[in-house]
């Protein structure tokens, strides 16, 4: 078991969470049980899953819950793109949460590789 709170990825993807929950304050009122709300569940996913899987007994269980938290991130990289051309989102706006989905992304990828190398020991250090 680890301290998720540690891991640079999960710090990364909880500050895109709150970046996501202010930039959608702006969005239509009509669209808060829509791409809002499916913008909040799959951005916040990310930091809850990679803390679920640090709960985990094992590095294969915690790559699991990274793989499900890729998935989010994904699932928000359409959603910021859709925001955008909607114009819900400036395109400032977009390029800078966009871009931090795609470094999450980047780090999560990373992260997974690491475990499957290493496999299931119980003291790797993982430096995300």
């Amino acid at each position: 078991m680890r301290n998720f709170r540690e891991l640079k990825v999960w710090e990364r993807s909880h500050r895109l969470t709150l970046a996501v929950y202010k930039s959608t304050v702006k969005f239509p009122w009509d669209e808060l049980y829509g791409l809002t709300g499916q913008m909040r569940r799959s951005c916040s996913s990310i930091p809850a899953n990679i803390a679920e899987g640090c709960g985990r007994g094992s590095n294969v269980e915690l790559a699991c819950f990274l793989q499900i938290a890729l998935g989010s991130a994904s699932e928000l990289e359409y959603h910021l793109l859709l925001a955008r051309d909607l114009s819900f989102l400036e395109e400032t706006d977009y390029e800078n949460l966009a871009g931090e989905v795609t470094e999450i992304k980047r780090m999560l990828t990373a992260f997974i590789k690491s475990l499957r190398t290493f496999g299931n020991r119980p003291n790797l250090k993982a430096e995300t």
